[in-house]
């Protein structure tokens, strides 16, 4: 069984994974920024010195690093949440660990004895400066994450469209010919037209499977070999093929209908059109983690390198690898005097099983 490249999660958490060490290095970053912020620009008319910025930073750090460990500590639990109630509950942690703060630095130095006097009422106006310093950020914070979690959430939901409508265009045209040629073995090879018929039935099978779906390299090629099968029942001696495998991982997966379709172009307008046939060739290699499919055919002189029919299937081919590695993803071209060839390189995916 393929494996299904990851789907948007059902659940509505937006927030990013505060236990990633990358995420909480963003937010190490932008705590800085706020403290030279907020000693640039404080609420008294003096700008602040070094010693207020050391201690602005000291003082948002503490409170950004407190914030994002509840986060994450909480992400489960968050994950089974509407977005109000993870909002309402980011916000309440917030908050919540700003005042925290905010009274222990008040208070923490009166009683180690730093300072003689107790704070009296001026402390509430740091209180609520804080807060309200919290408050804003948090509400811009969380709208940003917000506005993050739905264009992602849009960019996969166009992906699938497009991995969909890819699907419903992939060409069966083959199925034609091949329902001749075992239409024509039936009654002089019935064994040959049987498993024919098993070929064919794989074949749609594996046609019918979801385009995001990953399998093993050797049942791509379990199929692409079962296709040339069908080929060369209607071609005989003008369709040869030579493989060229290098050492490849085991436990290699790729997307489905990656490499058929490649040899079916190239059956289609390479083989087919030339009286007498032509080997096809077929390489395949794994380098730093780099997988390539190269397929070249024979094409004939007459031939227009790239016309609708051709250019067609390599754009859904190109189009399904963007979608699945982005930039990752390469199709390149290769025409010869005599010759085309296509290649595919995208990452290889070791089986998570």
């Amino acid at each position: 069984m393929g494996e299904m490249l990851p789907t948007p999660l059902q659940s509505q958490y937006y927030l990013p994974d505060f236990c990633n060490v990358r995420t909480v290095l963003y937010v190490v970053i932008l705590g800085e920024l706020l403290a030279f912020m907020l000693t640039l620009r404080p609420f008294d008319s003096q700008p602040g010195d070094w010693t207020d910025l050391s201690l602005i930073s000291l003082f948002i750090q503490w409170v950004a690093l407190t914030c994002a460990w509840l986060l994450c500590i909480s992400r489960r639990r968050l994950q089974t949440l509407a977005v109000k109630h993870i909002t309402l509950w980011a916000a309440v942690i917030i908050v919540g660990v700003t005042l925290l703060f905010t009274e222990i630095a008040i208070w923490l130095p009166w009683h180690i004895g730093l300072s003689s006097n107790p704070p009296d009422g001026w402390h509430w106006s740091i209180t609520l400066r804080n807060l309200a310093v919290a408050i804003m950020v948090t509400l811009a914070s969380l709208r940003y994450f917000y506005l993050q979690y739905q264009w992602h959430q849009q960019i996969r939901a166009e992906t699938r469209a497009r991995l969909d409508a890819l699907q419903a265009r992939i060409r069966p045209h083959f199925l034609f010919n091949s329902m001749n040629t075992i239409a024509s073995l039936i009654r002089s090879q019935p064994e040959e037209a049987e498993a024919a018929v098993e070929d064919l039935a794989d074949l749609f099978r594996h046609n019918l499977t979801d385009l995001a779906t990953l399998v093993p390299l050797e049942q791509e090629l379990d199929i692409t070999r079962r296709y040339i099968h069908m080929e060369q029942l209607r071609l005989g001696d003008r369709l040869t093929v030579d493989w060229r495998l290098a050492r490849l991982p085991a436990d290699i997966q790729v997307p489905v209908l990656t490499l058929q379709p490649l040899v079916e172009n190239a059956i289609y307008h390479g083989i087919e059109p030339l009286a007498q046939g032509g080997t096809i060739s077929i390489q395949i290699q794994v380098q730093n983690g780099i997988l390539s499919m190269t397929v070249d055919n024979p094409i004939a002189a007459t031939t227009v390198v790239g016309h609708h029919g051709n250019g067609m299937a390599l754009d859904n081919i190109r189009l399904r690898l963007q979608a699945l590695y982005g930039t990752k993803s390469k199709v390149e071209l290769a025409p010869h005097a005599g010759s085309f060839q296509v290649t595919l390189s995208f990452p290889g995916e070791p089986n998570a099983s």
